[in-house]
């Protein structure tokens, strides 16, 4: 089983060459992969390391970046990088590297060309693999690739039909005389051993078929025993965000390249080569989270935080954490990051801000923006000012919440009667109810009281008190104002730690932000 261990172990010294004399021109590349925490572990931690490669001992191998894709998509987001993974060859060129063009199918089309005609002419070199195999997924070696690309991954809507339309490379990547082109493992091998070339750095697309598959590519190449890298900002996955894992395209990509830098080799960034910042796709917009958090009854302090870096974080969702200070429990530094927040979350109990800080909240709200508020969110910014320059919001529950905070009942945990949750059957289908079990659970907080709901607001949830008749809503949204906002009085420590609870807020967050909710 190749693991990422065992692969470093294999490279190396071209991974550690860092002793003294090495020439000033040798490539410096920030090289990311992950390792298990300990053997056999489903944890990883991430491992930066600074390797240095001399150029003319390092190819670039371009894979699959068609004219044309059967995906719109797909080509839409090839065309988008082109550009600047052109620039990176240009950068590679002047340092002394290897630039082999590899779009598969399309030999026909370069016949003529001396770069094709080399590829084809280079001395047979011994191979201590089958070179001209497709090296596909081994779950003995790698696991299961973490998206569902069961459906070819076109995540156009309508699907595009398949086919196979390319013909050439796209006219934006330059070759130039001193390339090489050619789709064969056995060719770019043996040009590989010809020019006494050690370390490759793939990149093109699809990173999750031909980037890993090809017999010139990443798995190959790492069974010939090449040093090899993967240049994650400037490659592309095939993968439908409404298929599993249910993510967005572009955090489905990153989970392939967390996949191959957990089984196959490392990766890095153009900015290697070109400086700056790496490379982003345009509809690239990463969503993000303010968490908003002042209170000293829930330990919301550790649980948010936890919960987000389980639920939200590895789905692509930013979040960002404002906690009240410790010395001034009014005072919430930062604050002014609500700015540029797409969904303020909120777990405040009875804090009075400074003007500015409160204001911030407002305008997130006055523009709209979704909220999203437990427990004690309530009754958030009704306190005692300690001066003129600290403002309360007394009515904020009625206000934002859509209902009136009218304390709780007796029921802390640990004593009886325990709080009952079940679904409002008319809101059985809403989307925050995904997967919510259909008994209902047994929540590990005392129930509030939350009274004369709003017209614009639907009840979700209802707590009762075991064996008596007294029944409150626990959970709701309310969609006034044209903004989505989503409250539960849950929320306490024994909460977070129930499977029903956990899914409720991230599926809450989901619709909040206007974003699909998987179905498991």
């Amino acid at each position: 089983m190749i693991t990422i261990n065992r692969t470093m172990l294999a490279l190396g010294l071209a991974w550690s060459s860092l002793w003294a004399g090495e020439p000033e021109s040798w490539l410096e590349l920030h090289a990311r992969s992950r390792q298990a925490v300990a053997p056999g572990a489903k944890e990883y931690r991430v491992v930066e390391q600074l390797v240095k490669w001399d150029p003319p001992k390092t190819a670039i191998i371009i894979c699959d970046m068609w004219n044309q894709h059967w995906c719109k998509g797909a080509t839409a987001r090839v065309a988008e990088m082109a550009p600047r993974l052109n620039a990176v060859l240009q950068a590679a060129r002047r340092r002394g590297v290897l630039i082999i063009h590899a779009p598969s199918d399309t030999m026909a089309y370069y016949a003529e060309y001396p770069q094709r005609q080399r590829a084809q002419t280079a001395p047979k070199a011994q191979a201590p693999t089958d070179l001209g195999k497709w090296r596909g997924l081994n779950l003995a070696e790698e696991g299961p690739l973490p998206i569902d690309d069961s459906d070819g991954g076109c995540d156009d809507v309508p699907p595009c039909p398949g086919g196979g339309p390319w013909k050439h490379q796209i006219a934006t990547l330059q070759i130039l005389p001193e390339d090489i082109i050619s789709d064969r493992g056995d060719e770019v091998y043996n040009v590989l051993q010809q020019l006494g070339i050690e370390n490759v750095i793939i990149l093109g697309v699809h990173t999750n078929m031909c980037v890993l598959g090809r017999s010139f590519a990443i798995r190959q190449m790492v069974r010939l025993g090449k040093n090899v890298l993967l240049m994650r900002d400037l490659t592309d996955t095939m993968y439908n965000s409404r298929r599993r894992p249910f993510v967005s395209h572009f955090v489905g990509t990153d989970l392939v390249v967390e996949h191959i830098e957990k089984h196959w080799c490392p990766t890095i960034t153009s900015v290697d080569f070109l400086g700056g910042e790496p490379f982003r796709f345009a509809g690239d917009r990463r969503p993000q989270l303010v968490f908003v958090i002042g209170e000293s009854e829930y330990d919301t302090r550790r649980t948010l935080p936890e919960w987000a870096e389980q639920e939200l974080a590895w789905r692509g969702l930013r979040c960002l954490f404002v906690h009240a200070r410790d010395n001034d429990p009014n005072d919430f530094a930062g604050l002014e990051a609500v700015h540029e927040a797409d969904l303020v979350f909120l777990s405040v109990r009875r804090r009075a801000p400074v003007k500015g800080q409160l204001d911030a909240i407002r305008r997130h709200l006055d523009a709209r923006k979704p909220l999203v508020g437990i427990r004690t969110a309530s009754h958030a910014w009704d306190a005692q000012p300690p001066d003129a320059q600290h403002a309360v919001w007394r009515t904020f529950d009625v206000d934002v919440l859509g209902a009136h905070y009218e304390g709780h009942y007796d029921n802390k945990p640990g004593s009886a009667p325990a709080t009952l949750v079940a679904l409002v059957p008319s809101a059985a289908n809403h989307p925050i109810l995904t997967g919510f079990p259909a008994e209902g659970f047994r929540a590990a907080s005392h129930l509030y009281r939350s009274r004369n709901l709003a017209p614009s607001v639907t009840p979700l949830l209802m707590g009762a008190l075991e064996a008596r008749t007294e029944q409150e809503p626990v959970a709701w949204i309310n969609t006034a104002q044209e903004r989505r906002v989503f409250y539960t009085s849950l929320g306490g420590p024994g909460d977070f730690k129930l499977p029903a609870f956990r899914r409720l807020l991230r599926n809450a967050v989901l619709w909040a932000l206007n974003q699909p909710v998987p179905p498991e």
